[in-house]
């Protein structure tokens, strides 16, 4: 190499723009509830719903069919065949709700995606960015909406929820509100 350089990124200093982030404190027995009142309610393009195991994934798109909503699903257990065919259907719009693992969260573009649900919350802050960072891509808005544990039950890994978002507001510099009960669509679309 000639001129070679070394880059930093300052993670505190990392924003998504046009993301408007919201959090609601729910029981696990509520947020299926929460999430058909939210796909009846939201205006939106396209949706990724992430979950953070497979048989949760599997379980809310089977829930989700059952409402007559129409969703996509792509983890880690569908052959790498299956898992193309899916991410293309989605892209070409074959459905506006897409259910993922993290498998889905990193590396993958697609311009009508404008809301992101993370039904489960993520572990680890580096995740949530780029489970969020799947919506208001290439210059446009979007909308993230976590749910958060109200209890303070543990993950697997030895944390709650709770901590997680902390975490991911004092590392990224960022305040991610309470949803309310009426959202503004200019907020994200």
């Amino acid at each position: 190499m000639q001129k070679e350089a070394e880059i930093f990124i300052d993670e505190g200093k990392l924003i998504l723009h046009g993301l408007a982030q919201f959090y609601v404190y729910i029981n696990e027995n509520k947020k299926f509830e929460k999430l058909t009142h939210l796909l009846d309610t939201l205006a939106f393009n396209q949706m990724i719903i992430f979950v953070n195991r497979v048989d949760r994934a599997k379980k809310l798109t089977e829930l989700l069919r059952q409402k007559l909503f129409n969703p996509i699903c792509i983890h880690s257990q569908l052959k790498q065949e299956e898992r193309i065919k899916n991410y293309d259907l989605f892209k070409a719009n074959g459905s506006r709700l897409l259910v993922a693992t993290d498998l889905f969260g990193r590396g993958i573009d697609i311009e009508r995606v404008n809301l992101v649900i993370n039904y489960d919350f993520p572990t680890e802050r580096d995740t949530y960015l780029h489970r969020v960072g799947r919506a208001g891509r290439f210059g446009t808005k979007g909308l993230a909406i976590n749910f958060i544990k109200a209890d303070e039950e543990e993950s697997e890994e030895g944390t709650t929820d709770k901590a997680v978002l902390m975490d991911v507001q004092n590392g990224f510099k960022v305040k991610i509100l309470e949803l309310p009960k009426e959202l503004d669509t200019s907020l994200y679309m």
